[in-house]
């Protein structure tokens, strides 16, 4: 069991507990370790103390980045800048796969994958002669799902490239390049840079999103689009929470989602 997998079973408890706030004591007793134990784990993984990081996860401290993010978007979409705050600073060129590359299904390919271990858990990441065309978080090692989506690439495995792919994602400093490939339609290409746009620690509402893509009333084929989003993390769908500010759930796991956000939020 990594760290992640660890600090996942007390953001689970946090989640469900939040309104008790529980100290110390109940949670490490719920993670059956020491409190100086759970205490220096969950402070080298993010940073702060559970205590601090429990506030950020409670439902008026989202209603509150849920109003100061609509501001904040709008910001960022007209200037281009990021946030100051943010753990890394990747300019991402999402590009899109034609038609008839998607036809293809990867044929004359040569794909780069494997897996690799993540401040939030196992990844499984690929990356092909256009870039980056694959980003999931895992419970193992299952390699059919880059299979499936480029079922006639030749596929080299190789968690030693993929440890090198994931370094620049996930652990590199300010300054960091990436490029990205991906099978999608025109509408969900502009929900995705949408959310390339939302500065780390903001949070928005599919409504207002759907509103910043000039599709007002596609609120829930905005819900449907970030919800198929291929490349995990690197495209912040995690960043967009309901209306109400409840975070809500996530493709790779309501706990993980909580742990994103909390990263960003103290960070």
């Amino acid at each position: 069991m990594n760290d992640y997998e660890r600090v996942a079973r007390i953001i689970r408890y946090l989640d469900a507990h939040h309104m008790e706030q529980p100290g110390l004591a109940v949670l490490a007793a719920e993670a059956g370790l020491s409190e100086s134990h759970l205490h220096r784990l969950f402070s080298r993984w993010a940073g702060v103390t559970p205590k601090d990081f429990l506030q950020c996860l409670t439902a008026e401290k989202a209603r509150e980045r849920l109003r100061r993010g609509e501001s904040v978007l709008d910001a960022a979409l007209g200037s281009g800048l990021s946030s100051p705050g943010r753990l890394h600073d990747l300019c991402v060129t999402l590009e899109a796969a034609s038609p008839g590359e998607i036809k293809a299904g990867g044929e004359g390919w040569e794909i780069v994958a494997g897996f690799a271990e993540t401040p939030f858990g196992l990844a499984c990441l690929a990356q092909g002669p256009r870039g980056l065309c694959h980003l999931a978080f895992v419970e193992n090692e299952d390699q059919r799902p880059v299979k499936a989506a480029w079922p006639k690439a030749c596929i080299l495995w190789s968690n030693a490239a993929a440890r090198e792919i994931a370094a620049p994602i996930f652990h590199n400093g300010p300054g960091s390049d990436l490029k990205a490939y991906v099978r999608a339609t025109p509408f969900q290409l502009r929900v995705w840079r949408a959310l390339l746009r939302i500065p780390p620690g903001s949070v928005v509402s599919y409504g207002h999103l759907a509103r910043t893509i000039g599709s007002p009333k596609a609120s829930r084929a905005v819900g449907t689009a970030v919800g198929a989003n291929p490349l995990a993390y690197l495209i912040p769908c995690h960043r967009v929470i309901r209306e109400t500010g409840i975070i809500g759930q996530y493709r790779w796991g309501h706990e993980r989602k909580c742990a994103l956000l909390g990263r960003e939020w103290v960070a």
